[in-house]
């Protein structure tokens, strides 16, 4: 199936300017936002206490946290988690004796809706040295996965496709972290894996189109660096729409059919494909006029070119 003509020839390369300027914007406006705020961590990196809980009737949050004042768990998190009827409470202390720690909760929130009528569905324990332990864990696997790719794409292509590689893959993670920063969504363990997937799926569309590039700087060894890179994006620009449009579909099922369990590791993905779809394109293959251009020396690249 083709979405693009063939011998389209959209100029890409002359808009790289535009686009790493609104990529440095994004990214900036994200860090901002996450060094003012601060990340909504999960419990799995922040520790702390969760308990999903099921009423009778909709809830107000306002009832649920006056009778949580009675306690002394007023500064608790609540918010609604899959229906009205169901909530989910957050809290940064983890206690010791878990069933009694329930217990209260469930027997002040009786007061307002019935004896009997609070279903606890789960609850989840996480010590602050084990949140810490898994912080650093999954910077560890995102900066594991990363080198690895620098050192298969060296092997693979060069080293300076390897290094707009990573630059694009670490230009995907920090705009899609940004729009959590933004949106104040969780940040926990499955999103982390779909930060994984989105290195992964981001990498496999960039390395389609360097791969064409190698091929075309070959057959076009008279025609500028600019006009060889443009030439390859078109010619693979029918395959990238095709494939991000298909995996979009997925994940917009599971971002709007999934439920609450899994909507922030469908948000990331789908953040995640638009940005990776668009760094393929616009971020990764113009990395590499900028090397061409600013590498220390250019007789190397030039060499290097020939010989291929």
């Amino acid at each position: 199936m083709e979405f693009v003509k063939p011998g389209i020839t959209i100029d890409f390369i002359g808009r790289r300017r535009v686009a790493l300027l609104a990529s440095v914007a994004l990214i900036v406006l994200g860090l901002a936002t996450a060094g003012l705020r601060g990340l909504n961590l999960g419990i799995d990196f922040a520790g702390g206490t969760l308990v999903e809980l099921k009423m009778p009737r909709p809830v107000n949050i306002e009832d649920v946290r006056r009778e949580l004042r009675g306690i002394g768990m007023g500064d608790s998190t609540i918010q609604h988690y899959g229906s009205k009827n169901e909530i989910l409470i957050r809290m940064m202390r983890s206690p010791t004796g878990i069933e009694g720690f329930q217990g209260q909760i469930i027997k002040a929130l009786e007061v307002v809706y019935g004896q009997g009528a609070v279903e606890l569905r789960r609850t989840e324990v996480v010590g602050p040295q084990v949140g810490a332990a898994l912080r650093r864990q999954a910077t560890l696997a995102i900066a594991y996965a990363l080198v690895g790719i620098l050192i298969y794409i060296t092997i693979r292509f060069e080293f300076r496709f390897a290094v707009a590689a990573i630059l694009a893959l670490v230009h995907d993670v920090l705009i899609t972290l940004g729009a959590f920063a933004l949106t104040n969504k969780e940040l926990s363990l499955p999103v982390i894996a779909a930060f994984l997937a989105i290195i992964g799926y981001s990498l496999n569309d960039t390395i389609v189109v360097f791969d064409r590039i190698r091929e075309n700087l070959r057959l076009y060894r008279r025609e500028s660096y600019e006009v060889v890179i443009n030439r390859s994006i078109n010619e693979t620009l029918s395959r990238t729409i095709l494939t991000s449009l298909t995996t979009l579909l997925v994940v917009l099922a599971l971002f709007f059919l999934g439920g609450e369990v899994i909507h922030d590791f469908a948000f990331a993905l789908l953040v995640g494909i638009i940005v990776g779809t668009y760094s393929s394109i616009f971020i990764a293959s113009p990395l590499l006029i900028l090397w061409q251009r600013f590498a220390p020396s250019k007789k190397r690249l030039a060499a290097g070119r020939a010989s291929q």
